[in-house]
């Protein structure tokens, strides 16, 4: 049609009777409430499908006839005063103590930075794994009424949405977000004027303005370059979610971790506690020195100012996965830093080194070096990383660095379906949702009777079903599929008779994921599934960085073999994964699929989702899954031996696939007694909720973080800045001292080492230090009992020897009298290795030499 096309949106008036509905839409509680959802849904299905489960879009698009009657209608206004007493209710809970030895105080104020965040489909600024896991962060947080609040990006573009054509090729789809349909408000100084923050580039300010959004309790700061004194270039920094090239992304990361620390100070908060949720925040480590040395402190002061109360979590299995750039992209933005901090080129790029061999600025380095609490996210992981970045405690063992671990969990309200609700209530009793992390509530589960539970589990998979058929649906006929044919590739999905059993596989498809393990021996599958009166149905979803040609190349292998006659109907890949199909799939499915190649699945969480809903987890033994697994809940895939090449290893594990599937999933499923449901499987469904509620949920993980991390940090942060940061530049003058004479400390042993003694007798142990000037306090000389073979580790005895005397030429006596209480043999060695009060983790600095 010729002629200018003029854009106008009429928005509905909204009658006062329904004017806290727009509360509800701006607050992102409805997230995981989902009675506040289905208010909005029963306004108008197809709008609130239309709008992507936005509450916000849905009340500007609404139609006025239709919020008039809704006004009027006594149905309507019952169930929304029952959703906004909940959501009163929850928000006037007052706060119980804080946890954590010594509890938090309520001065205290935890800061937390991520990338992405990923709360709800109608929030778009996520891409997986690591925001979903933010997401929940911030929610339970919120549940657990801690002094908290985040900071990250609003990104022009979200991830992409995804469509898959015939040939199984992926294609990505970019829209701008709409920050008007977003549960999003623009912050305003008490000027009125919007509340902005500059962020110095080379030769440039570029401003980014604040906005909020609310989450429960809690809120959530995301900063935006779209503001018209930037450049064109400037305005889109933040145009794409992990987009653009190098250049783009460091100056992503300086907005997020310079500009946060900025808009955090603009809004006036004052954080205790910081932390680096992954590498992309750990620029704040160098915006924090800078304003510490504004107050006349030295680098090194500084420096262990801002570390004491600083938590970084990495997520990356990998040492590739880490974040890093070239030296002189760094120096290009942070030059007028290194002249303020008065470091040199090498004392700036040294915070970003790993051992000898690194020749970029490694992000997961400068959050190291910048923080004093570090973390995994499994138990598995926590190992892995202590490996990977041993390089930053060089003479320490893996085992005894600073790396720790707090598992991932989920928040549970977000992705336990409704359905069970009303069943908990009954056999768990009231109340159940406040006792999440008691095993004794979590029991009563296996009280639940049998019919009942199986109809709730059954009634799960229909609603998954009739979301996959629909989707699938509309994937097909815009392919140009025919009906008959889509009959025939749908008939395994019948949502009226959700009896076939239904395996899932859902999550970003990378290769070490290995999507397409399954089909490692298609003649074996091809056995497993013709199986007539025992059908299966394999689910299988999830999007392909656009970047990752391997990745795309697995969904293509998928699509391909799931149009082969032998198993259509039976294998089905369903496109445009998002976190409203994903919150179907691990409520709906009877088997939940994950088989990384270990150990590079660094925690995962789905397999928890699926698990507190019943389904049951078929995986390998990594991540969460072996801190998880017991042998009752589920089906485990033992890793292949080392040192096998990756077509022996893959071919290894999908033997186990096969052998579990054939022999114990599908005879245990389709089990059945006369009452039409098998009860070993029940029993197994039960276990699964029952074991893994109380273990991974997100009041578990919080509560962790608050009394291994936060609380600790907090308290750290009152040591080293009180009296005008005396703990700081005290620390920092003690360690300049031990680095400069450490490489003259040595260990002699003055007493003859016995090799055998009875029970009872007690020995003597004399090492002579040299000390070339540090004084005895300044070290600990310890003994190091272990059984042989056995690893220095927690089990390991250890003993101090005391100081006893001068001895002569810098060296002293250290000197122990020790009754062995063991009998056997043992070896045992003597180490030293700095210490001091102050000092967060024992070997923070790396340091300690074996006589």
């Amino acid at each position: 049609m010729p002629g200018t096309r003029y854009q106008l949106e009429v928005n509905p008036e909204i009658p006062p009777r329904l004017a806290r509905l727009d509360e509800l839409a701006n607050n992102l509680w409805y997230s995981w409430d989902r009675p506040t959802r289905s208010l909005f849904a029963r306004l108008s299905a197809g709008l609130w499908r239309a709008v992507h489960h936005s509450p916000k879009a849905f009340m500007k698009r609404m139609d006025q006839k239709r919020i008039d009657e809704a006004a009027e209608d006594p149905v309507f206004l019952g169930t929304m005063n029952r959703v906004l007493s909940a959501y009163d209710s929850y928000h006037a809970e007052p706060r119980l103590e804080l946890p954590g030895q010594p509890p938090l105080q309520s001065s205290d104020l935890i800061a937390y930075f991520c990338a992405e965040f990923g709360f709800h489909e109608s929030l778009p600024i996520y891409s997986g794994g690591l925001g979903i896991l933010a997401g929940d962060h911030c929610k339970g947080a919120s549940d657990l009424r801690l002094p908290f609040v985040a900071v990250g990006l609003l990104y022009r573009q979200g991830y992409f949405r995804q469509s898959i054509d015939r040939e199984g090729r992926q294609t990505a789809h970019y829209g701008d977000n709409d920050f008007d349909d977003m549960p999003i408000e623009l912050v305003h100084g008490e000027d009125g004027k919007e509340l902005r923050v500059g962020v110095d580039f080379p030769g440039r300010t570029v401003w980014a303005k604040i906005w909020r959004a609310r989450v429960g309790n809690n809120r959530l700061y995301l900063l935006d370059t779209q503001v018209d004194e930037n450049s064109d270039a400037d305005r889109g920094i933040l145009h794409q979610l992990y987009g653009g090239d190098r250049r783009t992304r460091i100056e992503q990361e300086i907005i997020l971790g310079v500009g946060g620390v900025r808009a955090l100070a603009a809004l006036g908060l004052r954080p205790t506690v910081w932390h680096i949720n992954e590498g992309h925040a750990a620029f704040l480590v160098l915006e924090r020195i800078r304003n510490l040395i504004r107050l006349d402190m030295s680098f090194a002061a500084a420096l262990e100012a801002a570390s004491a109360n600083t938590v970084f979590t990495t997520h990356t299995p990998v040492p590739a996965g880490h974040d890093h750039f070239a030296d002189d992209m760094v120096m290009h933005y942070f030059g007028e830093f290194c002249a303020a901090a008065g470091l040199d080129r090498d004392g700036l790029l040294g915070m970003g080194r790993v051992g000898d061999g690194g020749r970029e600025f490694n992000m997961t380095a400068l959050a190291l070096r910048g923080s004093r609490f570090h973390n995994g996210v499994s138990r598995i992981h926590g190992e892995v990383s202590a490996r990977i970045c041993a390089d930053m405690w060089p003479q320490v063992t893996a085992p005894e660095n600073p790396m720790d671990y707090v598992t991932n969990a989920v928040h549970v309200p977000t992705f336990l379906a409704t359905d069970w609700y009303e069943t908990f209530d009954r056999h768990l009793g009231l109340g159940w949702q406040h006792r999440l992390t008691d095993q004794a509530c979590w029991n009563g589960v296996h009280r639940i009777p049998d019919q009942i539970f199986w109809s709730i589990r059954q009634s799960l998979k229909a609603q998954l079903l009739h979301l996959v058929r629909s989707r699938v649906r509309q994937q097909y006929l815009r392919n140009q599929g025919s009906e008959a044919h889509l009959d025939r590739v749908l008939r395994g999905a019948d949502p009226s008779n959700p009896t076939v059993l239904t395996i899932g596989f859902a999550r970003r498809f990378a290769t070490y994921k290995r999507a397409t393990l399954l089909f490692n021996n298609l003649d074996w599958l091809r056995e497993i599934i013709s199986d007539a009166e025992r059908p299966v149905l394999f689910i299988f979803a999830g999007k392909a960085h656009p970047a990752d040609e391997p990745g795309r190349e697995l969904i293509r292998q998928i699509a391909e073999l799931s149009h082969k006659r032998e198993f259509e109907g039976r294998i089905l890949l369903v496109e445009g994964y998002d976190l409203h199909l994903a919150r179907r799939m691990v409520a709906g499915v009877d088997v939940w699929l994950n088989n990384p190649i270990y150990p590079l699945e660094a925690s995962g969480t789905s397999g928890m989702k699926a698990a507190i809903n019943g389904a049951i987890n078929l995986s390998v033994l990594d991540g969460w899954w072996g801190e998880g697994y017991d042998g009752k809940n589920g089906w485990a895939i033992k890793p292949a031996a080392e040192g096998l090449d990756p077509s022996e290893r893959d071919a290894d594990e999908a033997r186990t696939l096969y052998e579990l599937l054939q022999d114990s999933v599908i005879p245990m499923y389709y089990r059945n007694t006369s009452l039409g449901y098998s009860p070993e499987w029940v029993a197994m469904a039960k276990s699964s909720i029952a074991s893994i509620m109380p273990r991974f949920n997100m009041q578990r993980m919080l509560t962790d973080y608050v009394e291994r991390f936060y609380s600790p940090a907090a308290e750290q942060w009152r040591r080293y800045a009180g009296d005008g940061y005396s703990g700081a530049r005290h620390v920092a003058e003690w360690k300049t001292r031990i680095r400069a004479a450490w490489p003259r400390i040595a260990l002699r042993r003055l007493d003859q080492p016995v090799p055998r003694i009875r029970y009872g007798e007690t020995m003597c142990f004399e090492v002579a230090v040299q000390l070339d000037g540090l004084t005895p306090d300044d070290l600990t000389v310890e003994m190091v009992f272990t059984r042989p073979g056995e690893p220095t580790t927690e089990r390991a005895r250890r003993y101090v020897l005391k100081h006893e005397r001068p001895l002569g030429n810098g060296e002293h006596l250290f000197a122990r009298e020790l009754t062995p209480d063991q009998c056997g043999k043992m070896e045992y060695r003597v180490r030293v290795y700095p210490t001091h009060a102050l000092l967060t983790h024992p070997f923070e600095m790396g340091m300690m030499l074996w006589l």
